[in-house]
């Protein structure tokens, strides 16, 4: 079953098997958020990390155009800098909320996934692309730096001088780019035989050429609904490949990951230590290690 709110998905279909998915659901405005869909998608973080049933979470966009476009334009043209300023903070709350939650969150990128939309990808633990998404961080072009964390956390992952280059230019980049640079962890593509067809729309008037321009849209449509659910049926089935471990382990080694980022290395080791010990005080500890022990014996 699905739990809707108006601008958020929150599909629990597959909850049985430790996965939740939330979707961004406004495609008119390319996902793009407002303050009542941030609003939605923390309420619906906070329904997923009260659910010991989930233990991994999935983030994507509604339909095969947009993960998500960032902040709704419509909305911040007019605002001050006061204004701006509690927006800002209200958005760092939230994905600060995503990254440190203790479930692994996956995002599953599909189509743009630009400013604020980049940095809501940036704040999950994994992302995974469709092969037909476009990211970049391109809050220059329209007269403000990245607001939401951009500088931050894509430093962390791509380096200083990529990071530069992203954020100066404000260009996209292909999920094929982003992939090769460590932006995102992996691209999924359709098979060898299929293709997206992109079309340009020409001045020809013929019937003909009309008709053949309706069927190759229809086509890229069809294929990209494809796409789609490919990347999100291997972003559940990576999900539950991590589901199917220690969520104790999993949580603390993501803590442990996190804080030790920007942690010196003796400070980072000894974290390691007191995670490592703590998850000796459960029992799914025990009963994993005496499962693995059994399964020695038997061969």
């Amino acid at each position: 079953m699905a739990s809707e709110m108006k601008h958020i998905l929150l599909d629990l279909q597959a909850k049985d098997e430790g996965v939740a998915i939330i979707k961004i659901n406004r495609p008119e405005v390319l996902n793009a958020l407002n303050r009542e869909a941030m609003s939605e998608l923390s309420a619906a973080i906070d329904i997923v990390s009260a659910d010991d049933k989930i233990k991994v979470l999935i983030i994507t966009g509604s339909g095969e155009r947009s993960f998500c476009a960032g902040a709704d334009i419509r909305y911040v043209v007019n605002i001050d800098p006061i204004e701006a300023e509690k927006y800002a903070t209200f958005i760092h709350g939230l994905l600060n909320k995503i990254e440190n939650l203790e479930k692994p969150v996956i995002a599953a990128v599909n189509g743009y996934a630009l400013g604020g939309g980049c940095e809501l990808a940036l704040a999950c633990d994994i992302r995974i692309a469709s092969s037909n998404a476009k990211i970049g961080q391109t809050e220059v072009t329209v007269g403000i730096p990245p607001g939401w964390g951009g500088t931050q956390r894509l430093l962390r992952i791509v380096g200083p001088a990529k990071t530069k280059e992203l954020i100066y230019t404000g260009k996209m980049i292909t999920a094929e780019e982003a992939e090769r640079i460590g932006l995102v962890n992996r691209v999924v593509r359709l098979s060898a035989e299929q293709d997206i067809i992109t079309t340009t729309p020409s001045s020809a008037s013929s019937q003909e050429e009309q008709r053949q321009q309706k069927q190759e849209k229809q086509r890229a449509n069809e294929l990209a609904k494809i796409l789609n659910k490919k990347l999100i049926d291997e972003c559940i089935s990576f999900a539950k490949e991590i589901a199917d471990n220690s969520f104790t382990a999993v949580k603390t080694s993501k803590m442990l990951i996190n804080k030790g980022m920007d942690a010196d290395i003796d400070t980072g080791l000894q974290l390691i230590i007191y995670g490592w010990a703590l998850c000796f005080a459960h029992e799914d500890r025990q009963k994993m290690m005496s499962s693995f022990l059994n399964k020695i014996k038997k061969k």
